[in-house]
């Protein structure tokens, strides 16, 4: 087997999971996974979550010294923000800005720091090929602050997006979806979209960090470069994945970060 590119291991890694999504019933679960991430995209309104439980997660974040992130999405609770809506971008500029800015004022009433956006969902996936939603949503993230990080797909227009309004961008990969040969994520339904086997999600970290690639859905090799992990925390083997991850990154040698130009190693105590 050949390799598409010769990629030494990184030294660190963020680790990423999507909270606060699942109300009240779903914090322990949240607070669970908030001792292995190093990055946390706290749902604010537009598909899941409310100003209680975006309380309740900042709050174990913060004592978790955990980066702070925002997860607008398309206002689409129905249907968890994973159906593509047809917006401008005039309306995803005031979709994202309004939901970030409510996850930024408890932030700081809490006595912390937003660190990052990411989008959720339908909106995250259309961002990724469509420069003018990408542009709408980088425009939203510099009006709330321009030292918030973007974070989106990597090599996708989101990142391309927020390097044009002057942001720095967060490039991330997946441990538990899928690859098209083009970049993008197979589409939620497909056959083998999500990946469930904790195994087969750990082996395609290790080709992405230790190779600087992954495998397709259709057995092609695409050169993949990323700074942060995600982990859905909705997932059925959300907890069991990060788990495992945890002691794979340990041992390949990788310390977990949030994102950083001058990340230090943190959030260790997760045994």
């Amino acid at each position: 087997m050949t390799c598409l590119i010769d990629v030494l291991p990184p030294i660190s890694i963020d680790l990423n999971a999507d909270l606060g999504e699942g109300g009240a019933e779903g914090f322990a679960h949240d607070a669970a996974l908030l001792v292995l991430v190093s990055s946390a995209n706290i749902a604010c309104g537009g598909h899941a979550g409310d100003e209680s439980t975006m309380r309740a997660t900042v709050a174990e974040a913060l004592r978790r010294g955990v980066a702070l992130g925002a997860h607008p999405s398309h206002p689409d609770r129905e249907h968890f923000g994973r159906r593509a809506l047809q917006r401008s971008p005039a309306e995803v500029f005031v979709d994202v800005s309004a939901q970030v800015l409510a996850l930024h004022a408890i932030a700081q009433d809490l006595g912390g720091v937003l660190h990052h956006v990411k989008p959720h969902g339908a909106l995250y996936n259309q961002a990724a090929a469509d420069p003018a939603l990408a542009d709408a949503i980088a425009a939203a993230v510099r009006y709330v602050d321009p030292q918030l990080r973007l974070m989106g797909l990597a090599g996708s227009e989101l990142v391309h997006a927020a390097r044009r309004h002057g942001l720095n961008p967060i490039a991330e990969a997946f441990a538990d979806r899928a690859y098209q040969a083009n970049g993008q994520l197979v589409p939620r339904g497909t056959p083998g979209a999500v990946i469930e086997d904790v195994s087969q999600a750990l082996q395609q970290v290790k080709h992405l960090l230790h190779e600087g690639r992954v495998q397709t859905i259709d057995g092609h090799w695409l050169p993949l470069r990323a700074f942060s992990l995600c982990v859905h925390g909705d997932g059925a083997q959300a907890l069991a994945l990060l788990q495992a991850l945890r002691q794979a990154l340990d041992a390949w040698g990788i310390y977990v970060t949030r994102p950083g130009p001058s990340a230090t190693k943190m959030n260790t105590s997760y045994r």
